[in-house]
């Protein structure tokens, strides 16, 4: 296959998706998000296209995206409902944790399993008194013979209902130092000891379980621990999350691309004083802005997802694009809603939802606050003088 052919099965696969969302998930969103209830058909049909195995590699059973391809994919979904794009994004965390630090064997035994949605789930990492600082978690694994049995709490876990499998950090030894070394990762399936006591009630990002998970004496092998050693389970999930917030940030340019054509159509339809608003300068600035934010968040995603498809270290393009495009999706939302007037602010239309949804983008994946300090942080190494 040329390398124009496999952009053009790109281009099919996000117009086809394209038609699917149209098609049977416009019609429904409004009621399954108002009502917070899962989108079970919806999903199953994504499972079907091969959605789950999006940035599995083809000899996995996966579509083999690359991340360029796979931020298109999110970006046209986000723009329809946002939620359903957390369906993949945690679950292909998950799956680029094993295919990037797996052992042969866990890439063989899950990848298949992950691509067909067979196993499906999400990340499980932040905790009730932890959220950015992961080394503080406390959930703990403690080796008995070929097993280890876990016990702690997590919070915040999307998928945590529907989902049967997530990666789990856990301190394998609370007492190292520095604090990561003692940090593992396994592969956990739902089974005796790990339960679900509730869902999580949110203002936005509805329709999409949230949970909270309790472990307790939970048994697990130690053949589930990615990569087969202790104390690598920090790196192993950090190089998973910038996947994670490219995926943000693609979600942050179909929030904010969303939010703007919302606007541009309604600001056509709109009457005052004789003629449609967007013949009104104050409307046509808010546009323009609007459409600038669209088109500037979506290079920095582009940006940051073929560093990542290079194999570069990628946390600084991926910091940008979550920061711009995660406060564009804010920003064009907010605009959005003015320009809508009352009719922004009835539960009937989209631009509701969209500013309701958009919160979360600046805080999930590593909150926008940190995402500056991972920026500034980086410029300041690039900048320092170098030791001969």
């Amino acid at each position: 296959m040329s390398h124009d052919d496999g952009a053009r099965d790109d281009d099919a696969l996000i117009d086809a998706v394209g038609r699917f969302l149209a098609g049977e998930v416009r019609p429904v969103a409004i009621a399954l998000e108002q009502a917070d209830e899962y989108p079970e058909a919806i999903v199953e049909q994504m499972r079907e296209m091969g959605l789950f195995g999006a940035i599995i590699p083809e000899a996995y059973g996966g579509l083999g995206l690359s991340v360029q391809t796979y931020a298109r994919l999110i970006e046209t979904i986000a723009a329809e409902w946002m939620s359903l794009s957390g369906v993949i994004n945690s679950h292909l965390i998950m799956a680029s944790a094993v295919l990037r630090f797996g052992t042969e064997e866990q890439k063989d035994y899950f990848l298949p399993r992950f691509a067909k949605a067979e196993l499906r789930g999400g990340i499980a990492l932040t905790e009730p008194d932890c959220g950015t600082d992961l080394q503080a978690i406390r959930t703990v694994a403690r080796r008995e013979g070929e097993h280890y049995l876990v016990t702690g709490a997590k919070t915040w876990i999307t998928n945590g209902l529907r989902g049967n499998c997530f990666a789990l950090l856990v301190k394998t030894d609370p007492k190292a130092d520095p604090r990561h070394r003692g940090m593992s990762l396994f592969i956990a399936e739902k089974g005796p000891g790990f339960s679900v006591p509730r869902k999580l009630p949110k203002l936005g990002y509805r329709g999409i379980d949230t949970v909270e998970m309790l472990f307790q004496d939970y048994r697990i092998s130690a053949a589930r621990l990615v990569g087969g050693v202790e104390g690598r389970g920090l790196q192993q999930i950090l190089g998973g999350l910038e996947l994670g917030r490219i995926n943000v940030a693609a979600r942050g340019v179909g929030v904010a691309r969303s939010a703007y054509e919302e606007a541009l159509s309604y600001s056509q339809q709109r009457k005052t004083f004789g003629k449609p608003i967007c013949e009104h300068q104050a409307i046509q600035l808010k546009l323009a802005d609007m459409a600038t934010r669209v088109e500037a968040a979506r290079l920095l995603v582009d940006s940051a997802a073929r560093a990542y498809d290079a194999g570069r270290r990628c946390d600084l393009e991926a910091g940008m694009a979550k920061l711009f495009a995660t406060e564009a999706a804010m920003e064009n939302a907010a605009e959005s809603l003015r320009i809508h007037g009352a009719y922004g602010y009835s539960r009937e239309v989209r631009v509701e939802r969209l500013y309701r949804d958009a919160p979360l983008l600046a805080i999930g994946e590593g909150t926008n606050e940190m995402q500056r300090m991972i920026i500034a942080r980086r410029l300041l190494d690039a900048a320092a003088p170098r030791k001969h």
